[in-house]
Formats: C-alpha cells, sequence, structure tokens
C-alpha cells in the first residue's frame, strides 16, 4: 500500500546511480570547457546540476537517503562560498519538506492504526500535509477536545528503507566527502544507521517528548508540545505555530536571527543537565521561532521531533566541561592527560600537549569571548583548516580519536554550531557553558572530610 519506494533493489539502483552522474556530469563539463566557456562557469553549472540530482533523489527516496541529507544540510556553511551558492538552496529543501505520500496511503495506515474510526477522533483533518520528512509526515488536525494538533504518521517501510539506503550511501561515502571539508562521511552514516531503531519507534519517541514537555513547561524561553496520543507508526502531539527555522535563516531580522541562536544554545546545553536527554536531531526543520506572547516580550524556541536522543542521566559529561576551561585556562599539560584519559589520545599515541592546545583554541573560540558572532566564514575557516592536508592541525586531528560514547554529543555539537552560523547569530554561549555545562566553571574545595573515629 506504500508509495514509498522500499525495495532494496529499486531504491539501490537510484542510489547508486548518484556516483555514475557526477561522473557522466564530469566529462559533460570537461567537453563545455574544450568548447570555448569559462572553467569557472562551467564548475558553478556543474556544482547546480550535481546539487539538483543529487537531493533531488535524496527526497524521493524519503528513509535513509533523505536523513542523511537532512544531517548533511546544517554543515552547509563550511562550504566555500563559491560552492556553497549552488548547493544552499537545494539544501534547504530537504529542512522543511518532500515529496507527500498519496491521501489513500494515509487513511490506510490510520485506519490500522487507530481503528476504522478513526476520523471520530478528530473534528477536522487537513489531508495535504503540513510537512514530510525522513520518515514520516506531519497532517494538521482538530483533536477530538479541539485542541489543534500535529499527526505524524510514518511511511509504510520506512525501517527497510532506512537500512538499505544507509548501506549503500556508505559504500560510495568517499565520493560525498568533498561535499563538507575536514568531516569524515562514514561515521556519520554509521552512527545514522545506530539510531534508525530508536528514530522508528513513536513510543520512544512520545516518552522523550513528555519527559521534555513535563519540564519545560511554562518556561519562558522553549516550548515543548505536549503528547495527546500515540500508537504504531502514528503520533499527535498539540501543534504549535511560529517561524520555521529554515525561514529565519533565509529571511530573519538580526533582533530574531540573535534570539533563535541564544536559545538554541540554551538548549543544547540545558536540555541534558534539566532531562537526562540530548535532542540528536538538530537541523533547522525541528524548530521553530515563536512570537511574543505580549507586545514586549521575548521570542520563544519551539522544539521538535523528538525522535532520536541521547540518554545522559548526569547530563553532558563533566570531562567536556573540564577540558573546555583548562583549555582557556592554557593548562596544556592538563589538558592532554584529561583527553588521554576519555579515550581522545589513544595510549598508543604521543602528541605535544602545546600542539593539542593550539588545535583546540580556534574551534572553541566562541566559548572564550562574552559574545560571538557565529558566520559562515568563520566555519569554513575551522573547516579549511582541519582539512587542508599540509596544515598542522589536519596532521594532527588525524592522531586524535573519538570515543564511541562521545560520538553523537560531537555530532550535535557541531550540527548546533553549523545551524548558528547559518544563522549569523551574536550569541552569548559563555553565559550558557557556566549556567548549564558540569566543569566549565571551576568548583569550589570540597570541604574537609571528619575523620572516623575507630570503634573500640
Amino acid at each position: 500500500m506504500s508509495d514509498l519506494p522500499r525495495k532494496a533493489v529499486t531504491r539501490t539502483a537510484k542510489l547508486a546511480a548518484l556516483p555514475l552522474g557526477f561522473a557522466g556530469r564530469a566529462t559533460w563539463g570537461l567537453g563545455k570547457r574544450i568548447g570555448g566557456r569559462s572553467a569557472e562557469l562551467v564548475a558553478r553549472e556543474l556544482q547546480q546540476r550535481t546539487a539538483e540530482q543529487l537531493f533531488k533523489v535524496l527526497g524521493e527516496l524519503k528513509g535513509g537517503a533523505m536523513k542523511f541529507g537532512q544531517a548533511l544540510s546544517v554543515f552547509e556553511s563550511a562550504l566555500p562560498e563559491e560552492v556553497a551558492g549552488p548547493y544552499r538552496a537545494a539544501l534547504t529543501k530537504l529542512q522543511e519538506a518532500a515529496p507527500p505520500m498519496p491521501t489513500r496511503t494515509v487513511h490506510a495506515v490510520l485506519k490500522e492504526r487507530i481503528g476504522a474510526d478513526w476520523r471520530e477522533l478528530f473534528l477536522e483533518f487537513e489531508e495535504k500535509p503540513a510537512a514530510a520528512a525522513s520518515i514520516g509526515q506531519v497532517h494538521r488536525a482538530v483533536w477530538h477536545d479541539g485542541r489543534e494538533v500535529a499527526v505524524k504518521v510514518q511511511y509504510p517501510g520506512a525501517g527497510e528503507a532506512l537500512l538499505s539506503d544507509l548501506t549503500q550511501l556508505s559504500r560510495f561515502a568517499r565520493l560525498l566527502g568533498p561535499l563538507i571539508p575536514g568531516m569524515d562521511i562514514k561515521p556519520l552514516i554509521a552512527e545514522l544507521r545506530d539510531r534508525v531503531s530508536e528514530e522508528l519507534d513513536y513510543e520512544l519517541e512520545a516518552r522523550a517528548q513528555r519527559e521534555h514537555a513535563a519540564e519545560f513547561a511554562g518556561d519562558a524561553d522553549v516550548v515543548v508540545p505536549n503528547v495527546v496520543h500515540q500508537c504504531d507508526q502514528v503520533l499527535v502531539t498539540e501543534w504549535i505555530d511560529g517561524i520555521p527555522l529554515s525561514e529565519v535563516i533565509n529571511d530573519g531580522t538580526p533582533e530574531q536571527r540573535d534570539r533563535a541562536g541564544q536559545l538554541l544554545t540554551r538548549f543544547l546545553f540545558s536540555g541534558p543537565a534539566r532531562t537526562g536527554l540530548l535532542h540528536a536531531d538538530p537541523h533547522p526543520g525541528n524548530f521553530r521561532l515563536l512570537p511574543p506572547q505580549k507586545p514586549t516580550g521575548p521570542w520563544r524556541l519551539g522544539v521538535l521531533d523528538f525522535g532520536t536522543v541521547d540518554r545522559l542521566p548526569g547530563g553532558l559529561p563533566r570531562t567536556i566541561g573540564e577540558s573546555l576551561r583548562m583549555t582557556l585556562e592554557g593548562e596544556a599539560e592538563a589538558v592532554y592527560e584529561l583527553l588521554r584519559g576519555e579515550g581522545f589520545v589513544k595510549e598508543s599515541i604521543d602528541l605535544d600537549p602545546d600542539a593539542v592546545l593550539d588545535y583546540l583554541l580556534p574551534i572553541i573560540e566562541p566559548a572564550q569571548a562574552e559574545e560571538f558572532t557565529f558566520s559562515r566564514s568563520w566555519m569554513r575557516g575551522q573547516a579549511t583548516r582541519i582539512a587542508d592536508p599540509r596544515s598542522p592541525a589536519h596532521q594532527l586531528g588525524k592522531r586524535l580519536n573519538l570515543p564511541p560514547s562521545y560520538l553523537l554529543i560531537h555530532r550535535v555539537t557541531l550540527s548546533t554550531i553549523g545551524v548558528l552560523c547559518q544563522l549569523d547569530a551574536t550569541v552569548r554561549m559563555r553565559d550558557e557553558l557556566e549556567e548549564w555545562l558540569p566543569g566549565f566553571l571551576a568548583d569550589a574545595p570540597p570541604a574537609a572530610e571528619p575523620q572516623a573515629v575507630e570503634e573500640a
């Protein structure tokens, strides 16, 4: 009953054609240059055609292909400007919309999962989806008690499609690598694959969303919609209006950009501290900027989609805060020993602690200033420094290790920074680190332990 292409052979054929298409366009470009057109004009047209094919295929297939595209899209700001231009429009299409499921398929899922009388639960149900994403699409509706709700319906066959796509994408990850300088694409795909089962489980998602909604109820800065109903492949939550973050990126005022950036940073660091969970899918389609409730009130951040979370019962690891603080204080030896103890430097590797400090300092520049303006040019500078094989940073980076327990935290942090750079937001990051990140502020020395008295 699904119109989602889910036969492995069909999806594999579509994905496998991508590298062939890239090669064909390169040959086409060579012909154009021989014909007298400038290399720059041909290169730009080539990039545009490549972007259009890549993201057309990813969007049509939905599943893991589109999930990969969404994960990649937040790193757009790392691309050189002459390359980023043609890709930017294609990337942002993945953040808010994708080809929808036919109405008959939506009705069939709702009938199967909720029951033949599913329409009785709704006073209104909009047939046209309000949003379509990697494994499901959202319909706006009115629940039987009068509440406006978002009804998320999972694509039939989404699990099979996700696994098939990500397996196939990993086979030519090397060809996709140049899209984002300084980033190893293969571990990103592997990590996405590991999260597939969780994201398909709407019961887990509902639980994570309920925990966030309870914690942030009445919060002045962050709004999390309540869960109204959940069953297999269907999730109903309260509807929230607001400006999608992708629109703020494209057309937002400086005030909106800065406020969105500050709140996104606050949610990144406060969420784990308050809920023990890290929202692990920070692409712009999952956030809304909500207008003030009063004329002089603040803008708020609406947070959606809790399908992917990292469980951190103690909040973000204290090691992150301690290593950040000691790096800013120039304690090279202490930082090096801490990183070695956590597995960032393997026992078989010896590095110069001062070189490690020099590698880290530019990356954590936003934590040093009272406020920092994130920009695409800053992100490109960092990506170029780490990606250039001739640079000391590149050589040192290759010898560092990322422990598995930090992989998702690392990706979420990089993704959030990518969105901040797309926003061109000026953010007081240090304020958020001081309030929410364990170990970032040096603790007062512990009180002396009372001496034990020996029993007679």
